[in-house]
């Protein structure tokens, strides 16, 4: 049976009810473990499914922030230090990743098994198990006014991964990397590579490159 939800309806949804349908209903999303330190040195880690690609010329990533009502260590980390990493999660290690999103004391990195990796040119932690890591830097905070979450937009400093995984044309193949995907809030997903197609034409079909 087919059913249409209105927004009357999903406004007298359970609070719990409504997370879950609206999180889940936009498909599948990007999720990444982002690494912060703080002024004192003590790293944070944590889970996000809202990042975004902003732009590449230049190369910019933004990450959707709650509302900063409380206390919100990444956040607060990136507006401090402005260096941030972004690091791809695979299924061997995705237990340990949904779990830095519990409400933590100590690091996320100590309380849940996942090793800090620092390169040469950042202060920001990378997750040593992750295959793809890219190291980001602050350039822009923007206020989202009608429900207060905060869209933090960084510059792409640095990008470490294998070689194997980069195409001769640029494409990052997430597949091989091994990097998950995720629907709604707790529920993570492997993926299976239906066809990679050419630049669409209006004057043609598309093609299969892959």
């Amino acid at each position: 049976m087919i059913t249409t939800i209105r927004n009357t309806d999903i406004e007298q949804f359970d609070k719990h009810f409504r997370t879950n349908f609206i999180n889940s209903l936009t498909g599948f999303k990007s999720v990444a473990l982002v690494g912060t330190k703080n002024q004192a040195g003590k790293t944070n880690l944590a889970i996000f499914s809202q990042i975004i690609h902003v732009g590449a010329n230049p190369a910019l990533l933004g990450i959707l922030f709650r509302p900063h009502t409380v206390p919100r260590h990444t956040l607060e980390n990136i507006l401090d230090t402005h260096a941030f990493t972004v690091n791809h999660i695979a299924a061997s290690f995705v237990a340990q990743a949904h779990h830095t999103s519990a409400r933590w004391d100590v690091s996320e990195f100590e309380a849940c098994g996942l090793a800090p990796q620092y390169s040469e040119n950042f202060s920001a932690p990378y997750v040593q198990q992750a295959t793809i890591k890219i190291g980001m830097r602050l350039v822009e905070r923007k206020g989202i006014e009608i429900n207060h979450t905060i869209l933090i937009i960084g510059s792409i400093e640095e990008v470490i991964l294998p070689e194997t995984v980069v195409a001769d044309d640029g494409f990052v193949d997430l597949e091989a990397a091994g990097t998950v995907t995720c629907s709604g809030l707790d529920t993570y997903h492997t993926t299976s590579k239906i066809a990679r197609f050419d630049y669409a034409k209006p004057d043609r079909h598309p093609s299969i490159i892959s």
